[in-house]
């Protein structure tokens, strides 16, 4: 067969410099580069866009209305292009009825298996949806919390009615003596020593008449102490009020369906003895053996979906989740190989699968898994293209493209093309890098102290209690799903609420925000050219006086056009420089306002003597952002740039405990080292640093390793290793120690 070609001829989007390129179709294509270098420019804003753009073009004009608009990519040609199907990093939203079920497709197909096979019969499958009238909980309107009191709170169970049992906050005491005046009750007995229908009685009994009481009605405490406070708009009531209850008031499950959201009818029909919430809170790989044990006919197609479906999810490592899982739960990796699930079950052929570094969030022992997965897609007759930064995914390409030389406006050239072992010959910073693996650190410090988890049950986490040495440099590390994350960013947080967190969430990126904005140091810059030229400092802001009055100070106008796609060109009036003419007369050391914004991070240390402003210039110059320009919009940057960027904004600041979440995500192998000396730097300046991480570089290099595992899910969330990273080598049942 003759070999045919994506082709791209003169591609210019943000860095790139006129690039042009072949891509091998029904291949493994992989991109890598250091952060910045223009990859995500040529697959994301170029190849995929283009894509999706001529998808849509195919749609009526009265549709395209609904759907995203793309604008042209900035390039000569690109030709030959398949449909493209994006799994990016974004994690997946949803809220609260958004579920791994749900976002998979697996939960639609349970619920008609119950509506065909479950007994008793209750209806059709929306009768088994929590997102449908037929199927929610009335009570909590299917999303199996609601707002209630822990019974501690209303009652002393040691003691009796007369001894003063009800202790509920903002009822009147009159109101509490009632209950030993009902007559239902010995009133001597202690709460803990009532009956189940005597605590009934006493808690959950609707308002009923009986003769001799105030109002001549007896009432059970919790469903009073609801209808006086629970269900009232807590606004109205009184301050004093409000001040004794609030406290007291938690989100808690839902007391009717205990959490599964669904109403008693869809609860009470079964399936091999199982009801359909009972399956959702399983496992992946325990589901997986329940539905191969159904083996009545009517059903057989179904059972065959839902065995393949739940098989890929435990193929691609998620076999520790469960249906019912939040989708804003989890990671960004674990996001992103749920999308892929999604996908593994079309039968579409000669399509282009686009990743963006699938490997994040994967201990070395499961990217295998994904090799094997992304080889699947492209023996189905796909073309597949990745960023990425792990060797070991790098090594299974059939074509490697290496971006470069460097990042920013020193990068968008291509460096490199060809197979792996050119690569490794290749004299490219990807290229000198690759194989180059840092050796155990010889000398471990000393921890000043400790910080302990005590008793830790989130999530997966089975009675946790481990100490956090204080002072060195702690690495925490494990398996997908073995409670690395409930442990440092749940358990550890939630005792400790001073650390410094850098985690993984996306910056909130407009085209109005910068590094200078977003590190503050735009506000001292503002300052001085007030100074020096006398004038008020709003002037130098385009978001306030000073931008321009024609495109408001965006730099750019947008002519909308109807149905079709607008067009965005830069603004007659300021040329794209975003601010008024007379801002521009007034300089500070010769430049103007525009010249400052418009220097690299490294201009700008020889530029801005500024006391205030220096410290926070060497923190991005630190982590390897100098050839960023203090102008530059933040929707621009690359994943690995904006977690450097809160990196740099955090430095400065003097916390004494640091917490980070997979930093070396989106991060090139040659910039591992730089990392490295920031996070000891941090160390030696007497923080505490905590690291969840899967980079074998980084676990060479800690003082102190905790391991959770052993595996993902209920099999995981204990800590199955402490200590240092040479005693790890020794720990055969650890799976991390068999990769170091």
């Amino acid at each position: 067969m003759v070999q045919e070609y994506i082709e791209i001829r003169g591609a210019r989007e943000n860095n790139l410099k006129d690039v042009s390129l072949r891509l091998p179709k029904r291949k493994i294509t992989i991109f890598t580069g250091v952060s910045g270098s223009g990859k995500s420019s040529v697959v994301f804003d170029t190849i995929a866009n283009e894509a999706q753009r001529l998808l849509f073009e195919n749609f009526s004009m009265f549709i395209r209305n609904f759907l995203p608009r793309y604008p042209q990519p900035d390039a000569d040609a690109i030709e030959n292009l398949s449909m493209a199907v994006i799994v990016d990093q974004k994690r997946l939203g949803g809220g609260s009825q958004s579920t791994v079920g749900t976002v998979t497709d697996i939960a639609s197909v349970l619920r008609l298996l119950f509506s065909r096979i479950g007994k008793p019969y209750v209806g059709y499958a929306n009768a088994f949806s929590f997102n449908d009238p037929q199927g929610m909980c009335l009570e909590c309107n299917g999303l199996g919390r609601k707002i209630g009191i822990e019974l501690e709170v209303l009652i002393d169970t040691t003691k009796s009615l007369n001894e003063g049992a009800v202790i509920a906050p903002g009822l009147a005491g009159w109101e509490c003596e009632l209950y030993a005046h009902a007559g239902f009750f010995d009133n001597d007995k202690k709460i803990a020593d009532y009956t189940p229908e005597e605590l009934d009685l006493l808690l959950y009994t609707e308002a009923r008449k009986h003769e001799g009481l105030p109002y001549n009605t007896y009432e059970g405490l919790v469903s009073k102490f609801n209808r006086k406070f629970v269900a009232r708009d807590i606004q109205t009531l009184s301050a004093r009020i409000r001040q004794k209850v609030e406290p007291f008031l938690k989100l808690g499950p839902c007391p009717l369906c205990k959490g599964s959201r669904l109403n008693q009818a869809a609860l009470s029909c079964k399936i091999e003895g199982y009801n359909i919430a009972e399956l959702a809170m399983m496992e992946i790989d325990e589901l997986l053996e329940v539905v191969k044990g159904i083996t009545e006919p009517a059903a057989a197609p179904i059972v065959r979906t839902l065995i393949e479906r739940l098989q890929h999810l435990v193929e691609i490592g998620l076999e520790y989740l469960s249906l019912n899982r939040l989708t804003d739960t989890l990671s960004g990796g674990e996001s992103q190989r749920v999308k892929m699930v999604k996908h593994l079950n079309g039968s579409l052929v000669d399509v282009m699968y686009i990743f963006d570094e699938p490997s994040i969030g994967l201990h070395p022992r499961d990217v295998h898994r994904l090799n094997e997965l992304l080889e699947q897609l492209r023996d189905k007759g796909n073309t597949v293209i990745v960023v990425e930064h792990d060797p070991d995914v790098i090594q299974r390409a059939d074509y490697i493209i290496d971006m470069g030389p460097h990042a920013g406006s020193e990068g968008g050239k291509i460096v490199y093309e060809g197979d792996f072992t050119g690569l490794l010959q290749a004299d490219t910073l990807t290229g000198n890098h690759l194989l180059r693996k840092r050796p155990l650190k010889e000398n471990f410090r000393q921890a000043t102290g400790t910080l302990p988890i005590v008793h830790a049950t989130v999530n997966n986490l089975q009675d946790v209690s481990v100490d956090i040495p204080t002072g060195v440099l702690t690495v925490i590390t494990g398996v997908a799903g073995s409670g690395k994350s409930s442990l440092i960013n749940e358990a550890f947080l939630s005792q400790h609420r001073g650390a410094v967190v850098i985690d993984q969430s996306s910056l909130s990126t407009s085209s109005r925000s910068n590094p200078a904005t977003y590190t503050g140091i735009m506000d001292d810059v503002r300052k001085a050219f007030a100074t020096a030229n006398h004038a008020e400092a709003g002037l130098f802001s385009f978001n306030s006086k000073g931008a321009c009055s024609n495109c408001q100070g965006l730099g750019v106008t947008y002519t909308d056009l109807g149905f079709l796609e607008g067009v965005k060109l830069p603004c007659e009036v300021c040329g794209g420089k975003r601010f008024k003419d007379e801002v521009l007369a007034y300089t500070l050391n010769g430049k103007s306002i525009v010249d400052v914004l418009n220097m690299t991070i490294h201009q700008a240390l020889e530029f801005l003597k500024i006391k205030e402003v220096q410290p926070k210039l060497q923190a991005l110059s630190d982590v390897g952002l100098d050839y960023l320009t203090l102008g530059q919009p933040l929707s621009t940057l690359s994943g690995g740039e904006c977690q450097r960027l809160k990196l740099a904004s955090e430095l400065h600041k003097r916390g004494s405990i640091y917490v980070m979440d997979e930093p070396t995500t989106g991060l090139h192998l040659s910039d591992i080292g730089r990392l490295l000396t920031i996070m000891n730097r941090l160390v030696d300046g007497g923080n505490t640093v905590i690291v969840i991480e899967h980079h074998l570089d980084i676990i060479r290099n800690a003082d102190w390793v905790i391991d959770m595992g052993p595996e993902g899910g209920n099999k995981g969330g204990m800590v199955i290793f402490e200590g240092t990273p040479r005693e790890l080598l020794n720990a055969k049942h650890s799976l991390t120690s068999q990769y170091l």
